[in-house]
């Protein structure tokens, strides 16, 4: 049940969010704000979660959850809307997020959506919401989410979270830098990942606050509060930093109206490979063997030579070559393997 205006005046509603009513910036009517508003989270692991969980409390009418993948035990450390029932049966993430949220505010409404964000359905996951918010874990998916929002100019929040670092930033299409204005390219070559460098669930929660609070403040009206930076911040060396994002990048791709992820072409193409397995065409990627399989040694069976690395972790097999390529044998569904090559390779 969504609060519509006749419910803003109910007793119970308003006692629901008296602490926050109070509080001057928001008041009653930046809560009916709150009320009529629509926000689209993509991913719902650890930072997803989060912001599912605190928007969800701050009385958000509509939250739509998009996430592609399901519950595991090492979920639980930080991923704040799951239980181990929930992992005991693989629930998807979305729809165990959904049926948690619903316990803890039943007068919202929660679109679970298990899907996986690629550019032939962003329209409909993305479209007919007012605020997009990342939470996942790959730069594939937040150049896609980039590509629409500046298409579309829908300000969205980028966030990201990795060991003991966090960063976020405001995007507001025809106002600050996008994504591509302060990331031209994505990494290059084998990145970290929380599977090979771990995460702090503090530093999950500290982005997932300050990316919360700049969500609050567009949606009720007060986007001129809005951060206009990229904040870095490591919770376990204390180190932070501020860049600038007020302006565009002069020859920024997606600022010039030139979306390549969103027409498809910035990434990697996924074919079937024989029985039971999908390939990944990711070409030009290099991928320092040596490295790699040190990562991934705690994490499964890992072997290589000059030619191939194979990493087995049950009930998946992962043959990557060295231009980034790579067949995954255990599955038939695209997007499993698009979440798997991005877990442990990273994307």
């Amino acid at each position: 049940m969504k609060m519509g205006d006749s419910q803003i005046g109910d007793p119970q509603i308003n006692d629901r969010y008296s602490r926050q009513v109070l509080f001057h910036e928001i008041g009653a009517d930046g809560q009916t704000r709150l009320a009529r508003a629509r926000v689209v989270i993509v991913g719902c692991g650890a930072t997803g979660s989060a912001l599912a969980s605190l928007l969800a409390r701050s009385g958000v009418g509509t939250l739509r959850i998009v996430d592609r993948d399901y519950v595991e035990p090492s979920n639980l450390q930080r991923q704040s809307l799951f239980d181990e029932e929930d992992a005991r049966q693989s629930l998807p993430k979305a729809i165990a997020a959904a049926r948690q949220i619903g316990r803890f505010n039943s007068q919202i409404v929660v679109e679970p959506q298990v899907d996986d964000l690629i550019p032939a359905n962003a329209d409909s996951l993305l479209g007919g919401c007012q605020l997009i918010l990342d939470g996942t874990d790959n730069f594939e998916t937040r150049y896609l989410m980039n590509d629409y929002a500046v298409k579309n100019s829908v300000t969205w929040i980028y966030a990201a979270a990795l060991g003991s670092y966090a960063a976020t930033m405001n995007i507001r299409p025809g106002e600050t830098a996008c994504l591509a204005c302060i990331f031209p390219e994505s990494p290059r070559g084998t990145v970290e990942t929380c599977e090979t460098a771990g995460i702090l669930n503090s530093a999950v929660n500290l982005v997932a606050s300050i990316a919360a609070s700049e969500a609050l403040k567009f949606l009720v009206g007060a986007a001129s509060r809005m951060r206009g930076t990229l904040l870095s911040w490591d919770v376990w060396t204390n180190d932070r930093a501020e860049v600038a994002t007020t302006h565009s990048r002069a020859g920024c791709r997606a600022c010039s109206r030139d979306f390549i992820h969103l027409a498809g072409d910035g990434r990697p193409h996924i074919t079937m490979c024989g029985r039971n397995s999908v390939q990944i065409h990711e070409q030009q990627r290099p991928v320092d063997f040596a490295e790699l399989s040190a990562r991934l040694q705690p994490l499964g069976n890992v072997r290589h030579n000059e030619f191939v690395l194979k990493f087995w972790r049950e009930p998946y097999e992962m043959t990557l070559f060295p231009d980034g390529r790579a067949i995954i044998k255990g599955t038939t569904d695209t997007a499993i393997a698009r979440s798997l090559y991005a877990r442990y390779i990273g994307s």
